[in-house]
């Protein structure tokens, strides 16, 4: 070990070959350019006759078609249970361009020799209980890898107690070699003696003598993880062993670095003492858990391969290594003349000669610090001192488009697929949404054709519990005929696919039988409205009806009056929905009439005795049936509406938060009882309020309830200003200290230009009083006249007077 390591760095030490002549063992670091590299050309050299390669062996039957052009990486390997229920299992085995396992599928496949996955299968695998000690965070150094689950099994980490050491090595061997090598950082370790490398000895033999030496002087691992080990590497050599039986010559394998030693003592002719034997092996296999498993091949992500994401054999930059594999040839000026693209895509100045100057950078960074190539951490710094300017936002773009990647995978039409699968990719053809690991906004007009099944499409699939899209608002207007969706495909919605479609074949019907399971299953009236709410944008007919059912059954039987508030602005939205839609909506209809009217019953019985906090969240509900009343434009229901309000502000007792916003709400809804405002006027309703007689925190809780819906009345009403500048002018210096808070908080929702207008009326309140500078006085009316005759022409106005063309004072002003 200690003739080893020192060697590495420098040039790679090529050691005798494997005794058996006729198995090849290739110990490779998933996901590295480097080993991609380095096995190809092994594998040109020994021109084997069978490759094996790490991965579950159910997929022989469909590892060909790796070789049809449509299938293009990222792509993964996806395995799930048949049997699992709801606990459905599932687990992925991710391939890049620049996986030596892909580069070994695709060497077989053109040279038409057999390939075939050796690992434990699947069956068992998705079988077993998961082990909750054993910690499966990220392996982002080491050449060991085990699929990445679905569902995370534990929280990341290295583990504690008496397994801690042992994990530590067995995760990181690379951490423990760099070390040695006197390298601090594992990651550019490997990259200079692997991955940065172009020819030269090949690694392999040097790399499986290191795994060796770790495995023969690790501490002894935990009893549940050496067992999992233990299974899978007894597979791994009994599959060797019947490619041996088979009469194969020139046999391949393909496996993470730390398998080698073991599945090497398995082949040695001579063995020596405790090596594994072929009955010691069946010993080890017989018995497994099994279950029914079926695998297909699903579109992968660079996001998703990235250590960040949570894979346990990710690597930190997926797109930095896509480059190092793809463009051998000047690798560092080819980088950042993709980055200086990047950047000049987004506006940002990058010249010929930033790119120059980067590589200079970069270049000179790795020759101080010894590297045979600038890395990562060269082309960073560099990409930030020159094309960045220091600044870390457009390097945070570098960094997710070009470190990171936003490559996404396809597979071709002939991968196994279940029956919903496939109608989603024909109804993403036939919309021509394309799925994309970047997130992408679009823009949806609901009167076109294409775009109202676009919507469909979208909130059938967030039914079925993939969210492709994200609603993000509906646009710039505030119509209803447009919607703003963001999309980016998830590797992980391929599993929810296979679960969703136990529901149906299609993603209506199953959209649909997923709703009516939803609406039989719901325990609140809030779930059902929810529910309706979104059945009618999916326009699941099919469905509606049971949802209907239910929620008219729920609204009648419930008697919350705070339920049934919270249950109505939804309703109300489905309504306006469907009309856009073209959905019928008459059943819908039939409970919001109800609901209105029980609302309105039940509301005064709600309102005494309220708390602070009761009160603010009955004003929270009030704005919401008021807002869903006001888009319903139903007459009968808004005048019950007013009317329910205006009733409450006679009642004793009333919290002042509550009275004050009812106050504001029946002014701008136009009640009818004054024409300054209702029930006497809103000046005198103010000045009551604030009156002496009033405790300071009722009159503050009263304007916060007021102005809760902006600050604009202040603006245009100067008595209204006046009667807030006076209370609050002639309120005790104690009594000031306890309602600032409150009062700060409502002038806090103004936006600025209300504030700012707010503060320039109060300022002029006392030094002009009357109608200010506005007044006749000081208005030249000889040279406004042009003016006032222009705007009148603009505007089409009719002539007024016996002189069409020229305004008339009126004693009020311009006329």
């Amino acid at each position: 070990m200690a003739r080893l390591l020192p060697r590495l760095p420098g040039g790679l030490l090529t050691v005798a070959a494997p005794a058996h002549e006729r198995v090849r063992i290739f110990g490779i670091r998933h996901h590295g350019p480097g080993s991609a590299r380095a096995l190809g050309r092994a594998l040109d050299d020994i021109r084997p006759d069978m490759v094996l390669i790490e991965g579950p062996p159910e997929a022989d039957a469909i590892v060909g078609l790796a070789a049809n052009p449509g299938m293009v990486p990222p792509v993964a390997l996806l395995a799930h249970a048949l049997d699992g229920g709801e606990e459905r299992r599932a687990a992925f085995w991710p391939f890049a361009e620049f996986s030596p396992e892909w580069q070994a599928i695709r060497h077989a496949l053109r040279a038409g020799v057999p390939v075939r996955f050796f690992d434990l299968p699947a069956a068992h695998q998705l079988a077993d209980e998961p082990d909750r000690d054993r910690p499966a965070g990220p392996e982002a150094t080491g050449p060991e890898t085990t699929p990445t689950a679905v569902r995370p099994e534990a929280a990341s980490g290295t583990g504690d107690g008496s397994g801690g050491a042992a994990e530590a090595v067995r995760l990181d061997p690379l951490a423990r070699l760099a070390e040695a090598a006197g390298y601090d950082d594992a990651e550019r370790w490997w990259d200079d003696v692997v991955e940065h490398r172009d020819g030269g000895p090949s690694p392999f033999e040097a790399v499986a003598e290191a795994m060796a030496a770790l495995r023969e002087h690790a501490p002894a691992m935990p009893e549940d993880h050496l067992r999992r080990e233990e299974r899978r590497e007894a597979y791994m050599r009994r599959t060797v062993r019947r490619a041996l039986k088979d009469g194969y010559e020139r046999i391949a394998v393909v496996c993470g670095a730390w398998h080698v030693p073991a599945i090497a003592a398995g082949l040695r002719s001579t063995r020596s003492a405790g090596a594994p034997t072929a009955a010691a092996d069946d010993r080890t296999l017989r018995g497994l858990p099994t279950t029914k498993v079926a695998l297909t091949w699903v579109p992968w992500s660079y996001g998703r391969l990235a250590v960040r994401s949570g894979y346990g054999a990710g690597v930190v930059s997926p797109g930095w290594y896509h480059h190092l594999f793809t463009a051998p040839d000047r690798p560092i000026e080819r980088w950042f003349a993709a980055v200086a693209a990047v950047l000049r895509a987004e506006d940002l100045p990058v010249s010929s000669a930033h790119v120059i100057e980067a590589v200079r950078l970069a270049n000179a960074l790795a020759a101080l610090r010894g590297r045979p190539l600038a890395g990562l951490d060269e082309v960073t710094e560099a990409a930030l001192a020159v094309l960045c300017e220091g600044a870390e936002l457009p390097l945070e773009l570098i960094q997710r488009r070009m470190v990171v990647g936003e490559r996404l995978g396809s597979v071709p039409d002939g991968a196994p697929m279940v029956p919903l699968q496939r109608d989603l990719r024909d109804e993403q053809r036939r919309l021509r949404l394309n799925p994309s690991a970047t997130a992408k906004e679009a823009d949806l007009d609901l009167r076109r054709p294409v775009d109202l099944d676009r919507s469909r499409l979208l909130h059938r699939l967030r039914l079925l519990g993939v969210p492709w899209g994200e609603p993000a608002g509906s646009g710039r207007g505030k119509g209803t005929f447009r919607e703003t969706w963001t999309l980016a495909w998830r590797p992980e919605f391929d599993v929810r696919l296979v679960d969703a479609g136990a529901w149906g074949l299609t993603v209506r019907s199953a959209a649909s039988a997923r709703a009516r399971a939803l609406a039989a299953e719901a325990a609140t009236l809030a779930e059902l409205t929810a529910l309706a709410e979104r059945c009618l944008p999916a326009d699941l007919g099919d469905a509606l009806p049971a949802v209907m059912a239910a929620l008219a059954d729920r609204a009648a039987t419930d008697t919350d009056v705070a339920h049934l508030m919270a249950a109505l602005p939804a309703l109300v939205r489905t309504l306006r929905y469907g009309d856009v839609r073209g959905t019928s909506v008459e059943p819908l209809r039939t409970v919001v009439d109800g609901l209105v009217v029980r609302v309105c019953v039940g509301l005064p019985g709600e309102v005494s005795g309220l708390d602070d906090d009761a009160a603010r969240a009955l004003l929270d509900r009030v704005d919401d049936v008021h807002g869903a009343l006001s888009l319903l434009d139903d007459a009968d229901h808004a005048a019950r509406w007013r009317g329910t309000l205006a009733a409450l502000l006679d009642r004793p007792g009333l919290h002042g938060l509550i009275e004050g916003r009812l106050t504001r709400l029946l002014l701008e809804a136009g009640s009818p009882d004054d024409a300054d405002g209702p029930a006497g006027g809103i000046g005198d309703r103010m000045a009551r309020a604030v009156s002496v007689g009033a405790s300071p925190a009722r009159a503050a809780a009263w304007i916060e309830g007021f102005l809760s819906g902006g600050g604009l009345i202040l603006v245009h009403d100067d008595r209204l200003l006046r009667l807030v500048d006076d209370w609050i002018g002639g309120l005790p210096a104690d009594s000031f200290t306890d309602v600032l808070p409150l009062l700060r908080r409502t002038f806090a929702t103004f936006e600025a230009p209300e504030r700012r207008s707010i503060g320039e009326r109060v300022a002029r309140i006392g030094a002009a009083p009357g109608r200010g500078p506005a007044d006749d006085e000081t208005l030249d009316s000889a040279r406004a006249a042009p003016a006032v005759r222009t705007v009148i022409d603009i505007l089409g106005w009719p002539a007024r007077g016996a002189d069409p063309g020229r305004p008339r004072d009126d004693g009020r002003g311009w006329a």
